[in-house]
């Protein structure tokens, strides 16, 4: 220690004082933050989802994602969370008749709406024409892409059956065709990380009736 004459303030009176000041500085604006988290609780919202024919009333966070809602308030964990980031396809469900990825909308954003999940295809005793044709075909490796894979191949086939062109349709005028190409295209949204693309482009050629054409 040591101390000047006529500045008689030791290094540690220094370091002591610093350290009692920047109390007194943080210690209003941590008192302000732990009073903003507890005055700020997260909205919620009651909505009715119409899911594989059943009507559910839940309240929601209403940030809480369709995937999340599914799967946490309804525990219907068919539906997969794969990257989150609507990438993969994974959580791929049928709403209103079109695929959708459920991990990029609010659920609050389908009210009334009717949603499909791989629940509301088929059981295990009586399997949707697609899930015994992914079977049939070994369509699946690990499994756990392949309920949104099922649900965007039925919805697939349900597009093209409603004429709606594909990037790789070639009169958007005519009435387009279950081809390889236009399977390929359309299920282009769902990643398989094992690798059973062909045999879930031979499972759907199986439900549609038609051939592999490349």
């Amino acid at each position: 220690m040591h101390q000047d004459e006529g500045f008689p303030v030791s290094r540690r009176s220094v370091i002591a004082g610093g350290v009692a000041s920047a109390t007194l500085v943080a210690a209003p604006a941590v008192q302000a933050q732990t009073q903003g988290t507890a005055q700020a609780a997260p909205p919620t919202m009651p909505v009715t989802l119409k899911v594989n024919g059943r009507t559910t009333k839940i309240t929601v966070d209403t940030r809480t994602t369709l995937l999340d809602a599914l799967r946490e308030n309804l525990k219907l964990t068919g539906t997969k969370k794969g990257c989150d980031h609507g990438q993969c396809g994974a959580c791929t469900v049928i709403v209103e008749g079109r695929r959708i990825n459920s991990c990029l909308t609010l659920a609050v954003m389908h009210e009334g709406e009717e949603i499909t999940t791989i629940e509301g295809l088929g059981t295990p005793e009586k399997l949707h024409a697609m899930q015994a044709a992914f079977v049939k075909h070994d369509g699946y490796q690990c499994g756990y892409c392949t309920p949104g894979q099922i649900c965007s191949a039925v919805a697939t086939l349900g597009e093209i059956k409603a004429g709606i062109p594909s990037h790789v349709t070639g009169d958007i005028s005519a009435q387009p065709t279950v081809t390889t190409d236009e399977l390929r295209e359309r299920m282009s949204g769902n990643i398989c990380r094992c690798g059973a693309y062909a045999n879930i482009i031979d499972a759907i050629h199986d439900v549609a009736g038609t051939e592999r054409t490349a």
